[in-house]
């Protein structure tokens, strides 16, 4: 199928204008938040672009859609430059899932900018610089799959094809979508620091978590599809636990590649050591995939950011790296070193310039320059190793500056959703013992912080995959949890919580967001005293002190 976006059109192809929206029974248009807002399945990142309005957008309709003779670009009324770029979101139905081609024709109508396209689930695709009037026509091969998506335990099937193109002055001219019958596809299994990651916009790559999984497109998507299906706070046992593996495995043909990365989360879990249920469970897979006459490949985990005294490196996944090597030359399977390449990185550059690589205030996971950097390493060793030809040649891209974490101009920096409900309306199970880990999901979702992506490994009795770690993650990253808790480690987070402790994680909470103190004459008599709450005190006191 052919769609065009400028005011003319070719024979034969689909015109998709300005207001052309993609709703149900239309198989083809663009997404902005008023079609999100009437089409529950378009807020899904696994299966739509992975790109979201940030939360101090609900409710407007910051996107503009403006469309000339050259194609199609997106822009904001609303929204300033300097908090980052709209993209253009197109997304298409297909008649089932597969490998397609997608090619692509984009024109520039401004000097010097910079083009970025992704598809399905936020995989970079092309990162480029763009000249005026320069127009590139470029053909990628990509995936339709089911996904097991955040929160879910089934998959979800997947029934379309989603575009993301990123640039000012960057038109969308022309796609075509052809279905292929067989292409080597690369799949793989991993953690947070792989996965397609979604990001908030208006958009700024510094700021926006990414897997190396979801940029390796960028290096091979001209001649071989990735199908990415790593997820957040997975070890070698969730993958197969949780439904991954069991959506991942029925897709592998002979030939195809299997690349596995684990180890950030299963160092946290006693069965999971190194040489114990991590080397039992990698050796399964090998032997799995090799039953299908795939091949499997193994990749030492992406090293972290982390230093002792600020000037030793501290590499927390050594003996990790070391049984995947060990691995690797037992069983002759092929190994990418990732974990020596991107410590020699961090090495070299020191803790304060590594941080341009990675996430803000992350030391585990990288932003799109990061992993658009990781991911050249592994394609090139995949190259080496002989396992795909060649590697697509790149432009360099290199982050400026380590920047902050990302947070809502001033004028809404105290802006509530219209959408949302009325706090702990619905809660389940009030009169249970509030735990550590309630009692910060319930500050956060009192003071109007949202739970993270992804979770950052702080405390050695959190584990990535645990549904209260973005909870956790948030509390950490805005000042909530006591500092004893961060310098021993410990979080305890199925601990009961008195009513003294709560009143801590509360007045932290909301000293972040305002000036003026709570008073402990706020609280109901007694209220202080009480060696053990419950969930519908906490949730009482919520309401009374919400922002």
């Amino acid at each position: 199928m052919i769609y065009t976006f400028g005011v003319e059109t070719e024979e034969g192809a689909i015109a998709v204008g300005a207001g052309t929206l993609y709703e149900e029974g239309v198989r083809a248009g663009f997404v902005t938040e008023k079609n999100r807002s009437q089409n529950e399945k378009l807020t899904i990142p696994e299966i739509n672009s992975g790109f979201d309005p940030a939360y101090w957008y609900a409710g407007e309709e910051i996107t503009k859609i403006c469309q000339s003779a050259d194609g199609c670009e997106a822009g904001s009324d609303v929204a300033s430059p300097e908090e980052g770029m709209i993209p253009l979101l197109f997304k298409c139905d297909v008649p089932a899932p597969g490998i397609y081609r997608v090619s692509v024709t984009i024109r520039s109508v401004k000097a010097d900018t910079f083009a970025e396209l992704f598809l399905g689930r936020r995989r970079g695709y092309l990162i480029r610089h763009m000249e005026m009037g320069e127009e590139i026509e470029e053909a990628f091969f990509t995936d339709v799959s089911p996904i097991v998506a955040r929160g879910s335990t089934e998959a979800r099937e997947d029934s379309s094809i989603d575009l993301a193109l990123v640039g000012e002055g960057v038109k969308l001219c022309r796609v075509e979508v052809t279905k292929q019958q067989e292409k080597q596809t690369i799949y793989i299994a991993g953690d947070s620091t792989v996965t397609d990651q979604f990001t908030d916009y208006p958009y700024l790559p510094g700021k926006a978590y990414s897997g190396w999984g979801q940029m390796l497109s960028a290096y091979i998507g001209r001649k071989h599809a990735v199908s990415n299906h790593a997820h957040s706070g997975l070890t070698t046992e969730s993958f197969r636990s949780e439904g991954h593996y069991d959506v991942m495995a029925p897709l592998l043909q002979a030939g195809d590649l299997c690349l596995f990365q684990f180890a950030h989360n299963d160092q946290k879990l006693d069965h999971l050591k190194a040489k114990g249920g991590y080397r039992e469970r990698l050796l399964t897979y090998i032997e799995e995939v090799r039953a299908k006459n795939a091949v499997p490949v193994l990749v030492t985990p992406l090293a972290r950011n982390t230093w002792k005294n600020g000037d030793t490196y501290n590499d927390l996944l050594e003996e990790y790296a070391e049984e995947v090597l060990l691995i690797g030359k037992e069983m002759q399977v092929p190994v990418v070193d990732l974990h020596a390449f991107s410590m020699a990185l961090i090495k070299k550059l020191g803790r304060e310039e590594a941080r341009k690589y990675y996430f803000p205030s992350d030391y585990t996971h990288t932003n799109d320059y990061g992993a658009y950097y990781y991911a050249g390493y592994v394609a090139t060793q995949l190259k080496e190793l002989g396992l795909i030809g060649e590697v697509q040649s790149v432009e360099e891209w290199t982050p400026c500056e380590a920047l902050p974490v990302p947070e809502p101009p001033k004028d809404r920096a105290q802006r509530k959703n219209p959408e949302a409900v009325e706090l702990f309306a619905d809660l389940e199970r009030p009169e249970e013992i509030l735990t550590r880990a309630d009692a910060v999901d319930f500050v956060i979702r009192t003071m109007k912080f949202f739970p993270t992506n992804v979770y950052n490994d702080v405390f050695d009795d959190v584990v990535g995959h645990e549904t209260y770690a973005g909870s956790v993650e948030c509390a950490y990253q805005n000042g909530i949890i006591p500092q004893e808790n961060i310098d021993a480690k410990k979080f305890y987070p199925k601990q009961a919580v008195s009513g003294r402790d709560f009143w801590v994680f509360l007045q932290r909470g909301y000293s972040s967001r305002r000036p003026d103190a709570l008073q402990e004459s706020m609280l109901p008599e007694g209220f202080l005293q009480k060696g053990k709450i419950t969930r519908g005190e906490a949730a009482a006191i919520c309401k009374m002190l919400q922002i």
